[in-house]
């Protein structure tokens, strides 16, 4: 896909998107992606030669190979939304081996999704593409839900299916966070103890974060702090909502934060808010991911367009997009996975 055809899909948001610059947090403060990410910055860790291995397997697979940007298919909303709301509009992926296939014929670094589904196919695939299993999720069967993310299996699960890497989520802020909190941080020490690499999806989870009609679950200043802990605990990657708005703590008038966050640091316009969830992951020592979103139809490239060029120009490293891949024919999920790649290919599209 040529820039002009990424123009064109942006449409009016062009120009919004692709001419902004950065006055908040300077580019140059920021540890950028590239080829060299694992010598320049994993390497000076403290994860040993397995993991490091593992993370270059990540970013050395795919149509962004050695880029330093990364497209991921995460399959977790099997359980997350049950597999009927997930997998209804294309029932081929009720077959485990067919979210695999997507994984590779669209040209990802890697592939995250549940124990069952890798577990079932993982002799066949270990090998070809880079497997990220999720420990743990958010089982939506309970009457009444309730909102809590459990271990579905051991790290050592994960290793002897060949697993590259392990993936968890948190919800931060919840009742059960501080359980999460400890639960992941040592499931996080003995995947890298193994040689896995981690990636937290941090995720806000609290009722009291909607004040007066508005949701705060995307406030850059709280999945920001999200993304702070979450590297805390040594993530390797960090997944995270593109955020939509700002003012989460003023608004819900807990915490501690700093008015300069909002006067200096942050602005309205989205690459801004971006800018600040990569600044609080280590300014982009630890990259940041962010989601694709749900699938809306006749809209889901352009909003995975934007969210790309979104978190290309804040200095993240690609995108993790699910539902508006596989709840398509296979060759439409192939094609918009590659027009997200695409986005980041596109050596015109720096950073802001």
């Amino acid at each position: 896909m040529s820039t002009a055809n990424i123009q064109q899909i942006l449409g009016d948001q062009a120009a919004f998107l692709l001419d902004h610059q950065c006055k908040t947090i300077p580019s140059n403060t920021i540890h950028h992606a590239g080829g060299d990410v694992i010598d320049r910055i994993y390497s000076h860790t403290d994860r040993n030669i397995p993991t490091l291995r593992n993370l270059q397997s990540i970013y050395g697979t795919g149509r962004l190979a050695n880029t330093g940007y990364m497209s991921i298919l995460p399959v977790d909303q099997g359980i997350e939304h049950s597999a009927g709301a997930s997998f209804a509009p294309n029932p081929i992926y009720f077959d485990s081996e067919n979210i695999v296939k997507l994984a590779i014929e669209g040209g990802c670094n890697a592939v995250a999704t549940t124990y069952g589904v890798l577990g079932s196919v993982a002799r066949k695939y270990a090998h070809k593409i880079p497997m990220v299993v999720k420990i743990n999720h958010n089982e939506f069967l309970t009457y009444p839900n309730k909102y809590d993310q459990i271990m579905f299996g051991t790290i050592k699960q994960a290793w002897d299916m060949g697993c590259a890497a392990v993936g968890a989520t948190i919800y931060f802020g919840s009742e059960e966070s501080s359980r999460q909190i400890t639960e992941v941080a040592e499931a996080f020490a003995y995947a890298h103890e193994l040689g896995m690499a981690t990636i937290l999806w941090c995720y806000i989870r609290n009722n009291g974060f909607k004040k007066d009609g508005v949701d705060y679950h995307t406030s850059t200043d709280l999945t920001a702090q999200a993304n702070h802990i979450g590297v805390t605990i040594q993530a390797d990657i960090i997944k995270q909502k593109l955020p939509t708005l700002n003012g989460g703590y003023p608004a819900i008038n807990f915490g501690k934060t700093h008015p300069k966050v909002y006067s200096e640091l942050t602005t309205d316009h989205p690459i801004d808010l971006c800018r600040y969830q990569v600044a609080n992951c280590y300014m982009g020592r630890i990259g940041l991911i962010n989601s694709g979103g749900e699938s809306k139809g006749a809209t889901d490239l352009q909003e995975a367009i934007a969210t790309a060029v979104i978190n290309k120009r804040a200095g993240g490293v690609g995108l993790i997009s699910g539902r508006k891949a596989f709840q398509k024919p296979m060759n439409e999920g192939v094609a918009l996975l590659n027009s997200i790649q695409d986005v980041y290919l596109d050596k015109s599209i720096t950073l802001a």
